[in-house]
């Protein structure tokens, strides 16, 4: 009898860039993953959401994160046939977590999109346990919930 072990998926794109910790980094991070998915066979799939939720990310590490003039890093990898995965990483501490929020209010359902649109997330501290990243992975556009 054999088992069967769930391989990873094999990604076929992967990059990463870092972006400074300020207020156009959201907008810059968005164009970064457009042209990303533009060159990607089916990419097309993850655009919407894509840039809806890592704009989201970015926008929190820049909000919550550490101090200004430190990075954020943008790391997003696409497996053949989904998902695309979005890693936002900083410095700051604390662990995000999705909150109700009044209808009146401005700001605050950033994660509560992450959580419906992607089909996993989480929170996860960096390898040296300086800050965190926050990840999700979405599901190509016909595949979405």
């Amino acid at each position: 009898m054999s088992e069967s072990v769930a391989k990873p998926p094999a990604w076929v794109v992967e990059a990463d860039r870092w972006f400074p910790k300020s207020n156009r980094s959201p907008f810059r991070a968005r164009a970064f993953l457009r042209e990303l998915l533009a060159g990607a066979k089916g990419g097309e799939r993850y655009a919407d959401s894509g840039e809806l939720l890592l704009s989201e990310l970015v926008t929190n590490a820049v909000v919550y994160g550490a101090d200004r003039g430190t990075l954020i890093r943008v790391i997003v990898s696409l497996a053949e046939d989904g998902p695309l995965r979005i890693e936002v990483h900083d410095i700051g501490a604390g662990r995000p977590m999705p909150r109700q929020v009044g209808t009146e209010a401005e700001s605050g359902r950033g994660l509560l999109l992450v959580k419906s649109l992607s089909s996993r997330w989480g929170c996860c501290p960096r390898v040296l346990g300086f800050g965190k990243f926050v990840w999700c992975e979405i599901p190509p556009a016909d595949d979405q919930p």
